[in-house]
């Protein structure tokens, strides 16, 4: 008797279906602008490439976003945002104020090809700075001065990432109390707090203005009094201790 042939097994069917155009494919990229306060300077942390393009320059950590040709497709932004910063300076997404600033898609940015990036500043607390660490296809770690920056000549379009980081973050001080309560410790001064206002803004704030406006944020119940008080070097009380409320 004979025996029908048996049927071919079904391919698994392609998750792209008929979506599948022939249209370029640009590779995306995610670059972090970590930043600092170390005494009275904002420093950004740069990482000396170990690998070409850009071999031996300084340049903002960061890198591809990982994709798959599957129904999930790879990792998303903040995903990929928060995996550079893990692989590149050893700091976790919940150490650090984490946001998304500014797309950079500049034709000719990126010697390998057409690359968009996705700009993202990560803010991190005085006392985690000796946590950072170079990664593995870097050659060196930095924590340099923002002031200093412009005369490293920073590789690919990496200073106008760090300007455009730079101008939100300023435009953003005044209404994101996120943004200061990132950079200082768990339990500040007055006279630390408005170190971090003058940092960011790059100029000296009136200290009369600074007192109104902190007092502002006691009232308002976005700062209150810490426990104990803080001794100061040198002739002087101890300074009060504040903290930021529970959002």
């Amino acid at each position: 008797m004979s025996r029908a042939p048996k049927a071919a097994p079904k391919a698994a069917p392609d998750p792209r279906g008929s979506y599948t155009y022939e249209y370029p494919r640009p590779a995306v990229t995610v670059d972090m602008v970590v930043l600092a306060i170390v005494g009275v300077e904002l420093r950004v942390l740069l990482i000396r490439r170990g690998e070409p393009p850009f071999r031996g320059r300084w340049a903002l950590p960061g890198g591809f976003v990982r994709t798959r040709d599957d129904a999930a497709q790879g990792e998303s932004l903040d995903d990929a945002a928060a995996r550079e910063l893990q692989e590149e300076t050893g700091l976790r997404r919940e150490d650090v104020l984490l946001r998304q600033f500014h797309a950079f898609g500049e034709p000719g940015r990126d010697p390998r090809g057409r690359v968009i990036s996705i700009g993202y500043f990560a803010l991190v607390p005085a006392d985690l700075i000796t946590r950072t660490r170079a990664g593995d296809d870097a050659a060196a770690a930095q924590w340099c001065a923002v002031a200093d920056c412009a005369q490293r000549k920073l590789a690919f379009d990496h200073d106008e990432v760090l300007a455009r980081a730079l101008q939100t973050i300023r435009e953003r001080l005044v209404l994101e109390v996120g943004i200061a309560a990132s950079l200082v410790p768990m339990e500040f001064t007055k006279a630390e707090l408005r170190r971090v206002f003058e940092a960011i803004a790059g100029q000296a704030y009136d200290k009369s203005n600074f007192n109104k406006r902190f007092n502002r944020m006691i009232d308002d119940g976005i700062i209150v009094q810490g426990p104990g008080v803080r001794a100061l070097p040198g002739p002087g009380r101890p300074s009060s201790l504040y903290r930021f409320a529970d959002p």
